[in-house]
């Protein structure tokens, strides 16, 4: 089992999203600890990338302020193997193709599994394109994160069938943000890949409140928050932390109770 269905084990997770360097990356790295220690079974890092084409405006924004701050992968890097030494939390990276790409793919893998990260999520690249990412990752032991959309019934089980550490299932179509309900059926979503594969779902993409986490941590195996977040970190800048971990010590409990 891999570290990121472990992090599913007998329990429902919350896994919390935020973008690298925004406000910076030593605040990023605080976030980590603090939200580790509010209780996330996995967090998501976001590699800022120019043109964020699944990101809303707020994470479009943290996008922005983390590049012209400096953030870079490799300073990313250097900060994944602080937070290495100091907590085993699951963690994935979240980006865009062409972040990989201009690292290179197989540079860019084998560093972060070398670096202790276990998963990469990539939004823009489609189930048919995911292959030669793909390969990559399984050589050297992480798992690419499929997601699935409201659109794609028919395409469940298909893309359930070759998913490795979770399936990502988004709740709304469009961009990431916060929404003041959902309506898709994820429940039936969440059937349709379990019919293929015993393998962990989270809900993302709109889910702001600790109502809305329950709620969809109730229809699947967690929820994934973003936006809210990165609006906490863009509010409070540096002094981020505390309300983050506030924030996600409820949201931690909201779901372990759905």
């Amino acid at each position: 089992m891999s570290k990121i269905q472990n992090a599913f084990k007998n329990k429902k997770a919350f896994i919390p999203f935020v973008t690298c360097g925004d406000p910076s990356l030593e605040v990023t790295e605080k976030l980590v600890y603090a939200m580790a220690e509010a209780g996330a079974g996995l967090i998501e890092l976001g590699i800022p990338f120019s043109d964020p084409t699944a990101e809303g405006p707020v994470i479009q924004a943290a996008n922005v302020r983390a590049l012209s701050g400096g953030v870079t992968t490799d300073k990313i890097f250097e900060m994944v193997a602080r937070i290495r030494k100091n907590t085993q939390v699951p963690m994935v990276f979240m980006t865009y193709a062409n972040v990989v790409f201009s690292y290179g793919t197989e540079r860019f893998i084998a560093r972060a599994a070398e670096l202790g990260m276990d998963g990469l999520i990539l939004p823009d690249v489609p189930f048919e394109e995911k292959e030669e990412f793909d390969t990559v990752c399984k050589q050297y032991g992480m798992d690419l994160i499929s997601l699935i959309a409201p659109t794609s019934f028919d395409r469940i089980r298909m893309i359930a069938k070759e998913a490795s550490g979770f399936v990502y299932c988004v709740s709304s179509l469009g961009v990431t943000g916060v929404r003041s309900e959902i309506t898709t059926d994820i429940g039936g979503m969440v059937r349709l890949v379990k019919e293929v594969r015993d393998i962990p779902c989270a809900v993302g993409f709109g889910i702001s409140t600790p109502e809305q986490a329950a709620k969809m941590a109730g229809l699947s195996d967690g929820a994934i928050v973003g936006s809210a977040i990165v609006k906490l970190c863009a509010q409070y800048g540096a002094d981020c932390v505390p309300y983050v971990k506030e924030y996600v010590t409820k949201m931690c409990e909201a779901v372990a109770g759905a």
